[in-house]
């Protein structure tokens, strides 16, 4: 016992350091129980087996998915414009919308989310980001009350009660929970934020280097001269090459993609595919050209080759029929040639950016001067900044297979950043045969399996550009930190620690009642989670709850709840939670703001969950 009460101990100091990472923390406490002989190797690596750790990383998976393809962005959105410049209605639905898509969402990810949105908005409304970002963190920590995947601590608290006999809790279980929660937040949130919040400046500048994709359509106008053109059946260009067609030599305008649809028993795998116009790209009947020139220019075109033309001019705002210019596998980055460059003075043409490196030249921009047509023949100069086209990894590889240029930003970070919203509705039906799987008990599947098929589906549909997508999307330092701690559990139960230390909480707490019990045990997860993660906190004190109500006789439940609530519900430092420290900087936070607002909202929902939790859950 004692050996193990030091593992803990020293492992708890360490994660209140924060001098190392928390993964290796937990780890280094794993392999001293092992080398002590505490845990077997079985016992030690059941944590990395556990079913809960399978269903978090396809949670991670499942709500990549959900932001990769811009899903809850656009709900959330829409939602936050029905809100106005009314300061209370956006405050509202901030904290509503934050804790809905909390449910299901990891806290981090919703933040990450909502946070420019809320900036934007709030900006239109002509208050200060400040009075909403704050109750904006701590918003999608009570959402995650709601469900059974919105934290990782209510899976801790889940795996406890079956791991002990009990009957597992089901996926929505946690909403009425979740609501008093979200309603408590608002009560008091209300009246502090404006009391604390809102003599914030806005100071709420853009940072950082590089131009977005938008910037770069709008600054080279690449939309003024956009057209799109349909080949029809009977099109003459049908079974012509892009070289064949030679239209920058006759016609004198340019070909900068081509979309494709897919056929309509594919069209839930793969819904479009965008190609990049290389010379030998062979246009079929029904492909849509994405081409630049002179409108009259093209009207001929297209009058010639039989092309119909689907509008007379689109810009990048029109996004009816899909009339924009879309990045999804074709981007655009801008280069600078350099001072010692072998190809100033030399054409776009002669230099061969298309057969060399696979992309296409769309404009150059000369100090103040933008060249956009006849480009083929256009001389490059020293420090002519050119704007490429071509596929991502192309792009990419601009940057480093040549010491003719630099590349500006990072193509393959940019990438990243599109959402692939044509996928949004594939998406939403996956997380919503999901929720019905682990919801309704007549569907004979595991919640565990549930996840699993979602997110392998999220996959093979294309709601990922690629499969290293999905896996980039897993925090794997929080799933090795919750594998590595869930064995501790076991060795604090094996060792007799949990029943030692429940049992000293329920001789000091017990004679007082359930009540006061629940309490003691809420609010010491409460001060723990202050310090250490708010699933270290779960993992440590479940089974100390756990032993408490077995020992006095009454339900585990609801002090199981108090665990999870009480890890989840931390505000009163911007270290506690991701969420809390994603805010800070762009609220313009001090750590005292945290203790005006976080302080008084921490102890007043502690109150109310010991008076709300044995009313929901009686002992």
């Amino acid at each position: 016992m004692l050996i193990t009460l030091i593992i803990l101990v020293v492992s708890a100091a360490f994660f209140v350091s924060g001098k190392f990472r928390s993964d290796i923390v937990a780890l280094c406490a794993l392999i001293a129980l092992l080398v002590f002989q505490i845990l077997t190797p079985e016992e030690a690596l059941s944590g990395f087996s556990n079913q809960v750790v399978i269903m978090m990383i396809g949670l991670f998976v499942v709500g990549g998915a959900i932001f990769q393809t811009g899903l809850a962005k656009m709900i959330s959105s829409r939602i936050l414009k029905l809100a106005g410049k009314s300061e209370l209605k956006l405050f509202l639905l901030v904290m509503l919308v934050t804790g809905g898509i909390g449910a299901f969402v990891s806290n981090t990810g919703t933040v990450a989310l909502m946070l420019p949105i809320v900036v934007s908005l709030a900006h239109n409304a002509g208050m200060s980001p400040g009075r909403l970002l704050m109750p904006l963190a701590f918003a999608s920590s009570m959402g995650g009350m709601m469900t059974l995947i919105g934290t990782p601590p209510n899976l801790v608290i889940q795996d406890t009660l079956t791991g002990a006999g009990y009957e597992p809790l089901s996926f929505f279980s946690f909403l009425p929970v979740g609501l008093v929660c979200l309603a408590t937040g608002i009560l008091v949130l209300l009246p502090l934020s404006r009391i604390f919040l809102s003599k914030k400046e806005k100071r709420n500048e853009r940072a950082g280097a590089g131009k977005s994709l938008s910037q770069l359509v709008e600054e080279y106008s690449l939309s003024d001269n956009l057209f799109r053109l349909r080949a029809a059946d009977g099109s003459s260009a049908v079974g012509d090459t892009v070289l064949e067609l030679d239209l920058r030599r006759k016609y004198g305008i340019n070909i900068l993609e081509v979309r494709r649809g897919e056929t309509a028993q594919h069209r839930f795998l793969k819904t479009v595919t965008q190609k990049l116009a290389s010379p030998d790209t062979v246009v079929r009947a029904g492909d849509v050209l994405y081409v630049t020139g002179d409108v009259d220019v093209v009207s001929r075109f297209a009058e010639d080759y039989g092309m119909e033309m689907l509008d007379g001019h689109t810009s990048e705002e029109a996004s009816a029929g899909g009339g924009t210019l879309a990045f999804y596998d074709i981007g655009i980055a801008e280069i600078v040639l350099m001072p010692s460059s072998n190809m100033v003075n030399q054409t776009i043409k002669e230099a061969g950016f298309r057969d060399k490196f696979n992309v296409n030249v769309l404009g150059i921009r000369r100090k103040q001067e933008y060249i956009l047509h006849e480009l083929g023949d256009a001389r490059m100069h020293s420090g002519d900044v050119l704007l490429v086209q071509g596929a991502w990894q192309d792009i990419a590889r601009l940057s480093r297979e040549d010491t003719d240029w630099v590349v500006l930003g990072q193509p393959l970070a940019e990438a990243a950043k599109v959402t692939l919203d044509y996928k949004a509705p594939v998406a939403a039906v996956i997380m919503i045969l999901m929720v019905v799987m682990m919801v309704f008990d007549f569907i004979p599947v595991a919640p565990v399996t549930a996840v699993m098929i979602a997110g392998l589906l999220m996959v093979l549909t294309g709601c990922f550009r690629n499969v290293e997508a999905a896996y980039k999307t897993i925090n794997w330092e929080t799933i090795v930190l919750f594998a590595a701690m869930l064995p501790m559990s076991l060795a604090l139960e094996k060792t007799g620690v949990s029943g030692y230390i429940s049992g000293a909480l329920v001789s000091g707490l017990g004679n007082f009642g359930p009540v006061a019990l629940l309490a003691g045990i809420y609010f010491t997860a409460s001060l723990m989670t202050m310090f250490i993660s708010n699933t270290v906190t779960a993992v440590l004190m479940a089974p100390i709850a756990l032993q408490s109500a077995i020992q006095l006789g009454v339900s585990p439940v609801p002090f199981l709840f108090a665990v999870t609530v009480a890890a989840s519900m931390c505000f009163a430092s911007p270290f506690s939670t991701p969420p809390n420290a994603l805010v800070m900087p762009a609220g313009q936070y001090t750590f005292m703001d945290y203790i005006k607002v976080g302080l008084p909202l921490q102890i007043i929902m502690g109150i109310v969950m010991i008076v709300v939790l044995p009313l929901l859950f009686p002992f």
